[in-house]
């Protein structure tokens, strides 16, 4: 549905450790309140095994129940009007568990730069959030490979009047820049010449849309997805074409992922065997489709490649 600090590769950024993990992501009225409640009201996960490759999986199975780290954005991970959880990343892995013998899965909201501190101090068993894979994060969690890949795009007035459709005509342009907290797209612009205490911050894409609407910047950054999403009822903005931003000079590609403990070999492998077979069926498009993904977000994309080796 939705995606860093530095981006090899929603989200792929400058951003401190604490902001790591993406990219992208703010939290829903009320989700960081569910959190807490839920944190609060539930036992702790069990420590890490000492036993190589992890027992996590075998827990799991035992408990019936896998807590998801969600960020509380759309479409990438959140609860709903209704209260239920969904988003991308909930849905597959309820599929995805449930084959591997766990009936149930459990939110709990946290914000996005929190994802991989929790994680690493139990306070879930998986992120479950649609964050970009890259070599920073890679060094604090082990990922499955990506379920979709992601381009950039731009939230622009009508009719786009600057001609921005890329990084370097933001720069050249000299067009007021935006995009969100903790987003890769912070390091694109960055790379590109954008000096970054001149990037207006701020918490998502709805507010990136209302800023450019009201005239306060000239150009959001976003991924094609929620860029495209979000501006479907606005009559003074609108998305331009996805692009592929720039590192290190060449066109990069996003891919988002689940993220696991270092420890937990056994259970990422067992995640990803489900992934490749749903995959290959289909199904995983099938998945994500109600949440805004076309085919050109399919990717055949590892977490070996966007790690960087």
């Amino acid at each position: 549905m939705a995606p860093p600090q530095r981006s090899p590769l929603r989200s792929p950024e400058p951003i401190s450790q604490a902001a790591s993990g993406p990219t992208r992501r703010s939290l829903l009225a009320g989700v960081a309140a569910l959190g807490a409640l839920g944190a609060a009201g539930c036992s702790r996960v069990a420590t890490a095994s000492s036993t190589e490759g992890g027992d996590l999986l075998d827990r799991l199975r035992a408990a019936g129940v896998v807590r998801l780290g969600i960020a509380g954005e759309i479409p990438f991970g959140f609860i709903d009007k209704n209260g239920e959880l969904t988003g991308e990343a909930p849905e597959l892995a309820k599929v995805i568990f449930k084959r591997l013998g766990v009936d149930r899965v459990q939110p709990v909201p946290t914000e996005f730069g929190s994802l991989i501190p929790g994680l690493n101090s139990q306070q879930f068993d998986v992120v479950a959030a649609g964050m970009y894979v890259n070599p920073e994060r890679c060094e604090q969690v082990i990922f499955s490979d990506p379920d979709y890949q992601m381009l950039d795009s731009f939230i622009v007035r009508k009719g786009n009047p600057k001609g921005l459709r890329s990084y370097k005509d933001v720069v050249e342009k000299k067009a007021k820049f935006a995009t969100g907290t903790g987003y890769a797209e912070i390091q694109y612009a960055v790379e590109a010449g954008y000096k970054e205490s001149d990037i207006l911050i701020v918490p998502d894409q709805v507010a990136g849309l209302n800023a450019v609407e009201a005239g306060r910047v000239d150009v959001f950054a976003g991924t094609a997805l929620t860029t495209r999403e979000v501006v479907k009822k606005s009559r003074k903005a609108e998305a331009t074409e996805p692009f592929a931003p720039l590192v290190d000079g060449k066109p990069h590609v996003d891919g988002g992922a689940f993220a696991f403990r270092p420890t937990e070999t056994k259970l990422r492998d067992a995640f990803n065997a489900e992934l490749h077979k749903l995959k290959k069926s289909g199904e995983l498009f099938r998945i994500l489709k109600p949440f805004g993904f076309t085919k050109a977000e399919m990717t055949d994309l590892t977490a070996k490649e966007l790690c960087g080796g």
